[in-house]
């Protein structure tokens, strides 16, 4: 048997079962002709097959299906009655499409016979006409036949074809290499599997704590019983997974006949096809992805005169993107137009009693965003067959959040949109990190693990540094954001000593977990939480460990998050990935004096860095401070630009503070401190400019998050007080 398409070889294992569930049925409907409910269900089989094959293009198996089904048709409206005559040539139909099957499997074609005398009888059937007594002989009861046979469009039931069918039965169909398992059963072995994994790990640890000749015994013994239970593990779970193109498989369709309809041009691209899912996933986020794809082409991408007046192509496109992430499935549908405006999206809020006009006022973007969510939320005009009813994306919230999942929402005005899907851990079994803070114990899934840094005791105190009442820790010359667990969960902190720093990964983001200690790495059973613990964003599942104890599973993205070590700019980071092309550069954003913001390229900040003012001192016309062993020269940044714009809301404007926030930035081994306004935040964006400066000392600005922001002159800036900073040091 030669390689098949993945749908293609499903459409046959179907279609195998089903008729031979045909062969039982007519048997049945020979006893009782007038039968119409097993007519009916003959009917509706023949029915998917004619379909079915006229989707992949087998044109002789969907006329053979064809002419068999409007006779079945007839019979079940009671026009016809059904005779020995009919019966055989529908048993000859069944034959004949066993056989087309057979070759479709075999070589990828239909074969050579047309069977045209056979869709002639039927249609004589079909007519009342008389038909020749031979070919109306009624076939016999004999087993149905179980590999594909080629049936000759002359050959009589009771004949068929012995060599032909003794060759496909040694090769072995697929229908013969395919088996259906209730999922039920499924779940119970996948279970009984996990308990197996949880008492492997037992009596490995007992085996390790166990000395002498028993004890080597024990432990020789122990590993087998862990070879055969790894082994057992991974084939049963590979009985529930399947790759999530099962899925994917059926939106080519839905994208192409949707954007006919609406006179768009779409074009469908997917990443990550053979990503594995749970089959009880791919059932829960079927109709979901389905309703976001719609979405995505109805109000989504442009119409092409839009989109080419705006200088985009005709063509919009529309990517699906899946992957496993942090012991989550990541599926990110991204598309390339209009985006979504957020301004739009807060008059709606408010006009459909949504959200008050206070409320809208305090919103974030995010926030708002996330108000399509919402039920009854909709901002088309009109209502029609494809949306304007304010239903469908509530649903599909609900539907994603059943299975514990979470959806999320990213956009930019004129670049696209970003809907990003996270399904949690369910019940699997993975390799972890298993930690202990405050006295107990934590599993942190190893996909989400970068590195493990532990500092001395004698070092702690100068290695981490706290930025605006965060702590970080330089890590190859890069500020690693740092969580304290025992902190975050309200556990009892440790006495002061070495630090073990758990870099992990979420997202596009990096964050440090300070633990107690680092125990072992293994691999866990992941049981999901009861409902009441759901909410914990912190916590994925919970596991069993060795000694029996119960241990919590951390959910890195959500213990970065509640931390704020996750970057707040990560939605506009998102988004802005639907612009190909883009070369992105981390950048620092403060406050300006206005209420307006500023942002400096990361790669020109060696340090932020809080001072008090009383310890400023002059040096000549320059303000200075006493730095780590040297004297670090200041720039009042706002001091020297051309501020053009103040803020008479702001009270406080022009009071000397007793904090300086500081940059400190670095040129040939020297320093300096440009003295800003309050950190905002760090973020990701392009710096190619969008609008060219207006002022000395800056280079122009761009807009992130919906806000315009003008990117810094560092280096103008710093020469305005200090001339010679960047000349070359002596």
């Amino acid at each position: 048997m030669g390689d098949l398409d993945g749908l293609v070889k499903e459409f046959l294992v179907e279609s195998y079962e089903n008729l031979d569930r045909l062969d039982k049925e007519f048997l049945q409907l020979e006893n009782d002709p007038g039968n119409r409910e097993v007519i009916a269900s003959i009917f509706r089989t023949i029915h998917t097959v004619k379909g079915t094959s006229g989707f992949f293009g087998f044109e002789r198996l969907q006329q053979v299906a064809h002419a068999g089904e409007n006779l079945l048709a007839k019979l079940r409206d009671g026009a016809l009655s059904l005779n020995p005559g009919m019966s055989s040539a529908l048993l000859r139909t069944v034959d004949a499409i066993r056989a087309i099957l057979g070759e479709i499997e075999r070589s990828g074609g239909e074969g050579a016979n047309a069977y045209q005398e056979l869709i002639a009888e039927l249609e004589a059937h079909l007519e009342g006409r008389a038909v020749d007594d031979a070919a109306a002989a009624p076939a016999p009861a004999a087993k149905p036949v179980e590999a594909p046979v080629a049936v000759s469009d002359a050959a009589k039931p009771g004949e068929p074809a012995a060599p032909a069918a003794a060759a496909s039965a040694a090769a072995g169909s697929v229908a013969d290499q395919s088996l259906r398992v209730d999922v039920r059963v499924l779940d119970r072995l996948m279970n009984l599997v996990g308990e197996l994994v949880l008492t492997r790990n037992q009596i490995l640890q007992h085996a390790g704590a166990a000395a002498g000749s028993a004890g080597g015994a024990l432990a020789a013994t122990s590993k087998r019983l862990d070879h055969i239970t790894s082994e057992l593990q991974e084939e049963v779970m590979k009985t529930r997974m399947q790759p999530i193109e099962a899925v994917w498989g059926k939106l080519p369709r839905v994208v192409r006949d949707l954007a006919k309809q609406v006179g768009k041009q779409v074009r469908l691209d997917m990443e990550g096809k053979d990503t594995e899912l749970d089959k009880s996933i791919i059932e829960a986020i079927k109709d979901p992805l389905t309703h976001m794809v719609r979405n995505s082409v109805d109000h989504g991408v442009e119409a092409p005169a839009k989109r080419t007046a705006a200088g985009k192509p005709a063509e919009g496109r529309i990517l699906l993107r899946a992957y496993h992430e942090g012991g989550k499935v990541t599926i990110e549908i991204q598309d390339d137009g209009g985006g979504i405006d957020p301004a739009r999206i807060r008059a709606k809020g408010i006009e459909k009693g949504l959200i008050t006009a206070e409320q809208a006022a305090r919103m974030g973007e995010r926030e708002i965003l996330n108000l399509i969510f919402a039920a009854g939320f909709s901002t088309a005009e009109q209502v029609t067959n494809i949306s304007g009813r304010g239903v469908g994306m509530d649903v599909v919230r609900t539907n994603i959040e059943k299975i514990g999942g979470s959806v999320d929402i990213a956009s930019q005005v004129g670049k696209g949109t970003t809907i990003t899907i996270k399904i949690p851990l369910t019940l699997a079994i993975i390799p972890a990190l298993v930690v202990q803070s405050g006295g107990e114990r934590f599993a942190i899934p190893q996909i989400n693990l970068l590195e493990l840094v532990r500092i001395d005791k004698d070092k702690a105190a100068t290695a981490i540094e706290d930025v605006y009442g965060a702590p970080v820790y330089r890590l190859r010359g890069q500020l690693l954001p740092l969580v304290f667990l025992n902190k975050e969960l309200g556990l009892p902190q440790a006495e002061a000593g070495s630090v073990n720093i758990v870099v992990l990964q979420a997202d596009d983001n990096q964050f440090g977990v300070v633990v107690d200690s680092v125990l072992d790495t293994g691999e866990i059973v992941v049981k999901p939480l009861d409902k009441q613990l759901k909410h914990l964003a912190v916590f994925a599942g919970a596991t069993i460990m060795g000694d029996g104890t119960v241990a919590l599973i951390l959910d890195v993205f959500g213990l970065g998050t509640r931390a704020h070590a996750v970057g707040k700019g990560k939605e506009g980071k998102r988004a802005a990935t639907v612009a190909a092309g883009e070369e992105k550069e981390p950048l620092l954003l403060f406050q300006s004096p206005d209420d307006g913001r500023m942002g400096i390229p990361l790669s020109q900040v060696v340090r932020l860095e809080e001072m008090e003012a009383s310890k400023v001192e002059g040096a000549g016309d320059v303000e200075v401070v006493q730095y780590r062993g040297e004297i670090l020269p200041l720039v009042r940044v706002f001091q020297v630009l051309p501020e053009r714009r103040r803020n008479p809301r702001n009270p406080d404007a022009g009071v000397q503070p007793d904090t300086l926030p500081v940059v400190v930035h670095n040129h040939g081994g020297r320093h300096v401190g440009l003295v800003v306004g309050r950190i905002i935040d760090t973020v990701e964006e392009s710096l190619k400019l969008q609008k060219a400066a207006t002022r000395a000392g800056i280079k122009g600005c761009i807009v992130i998050n919906g806000k315009v922001t003008e990117i810094l002159d560092v280096e103008a800036v710093v020469r305005t007080v200090v001339p010679d900073f960047y000349k070359a040091a002596p």
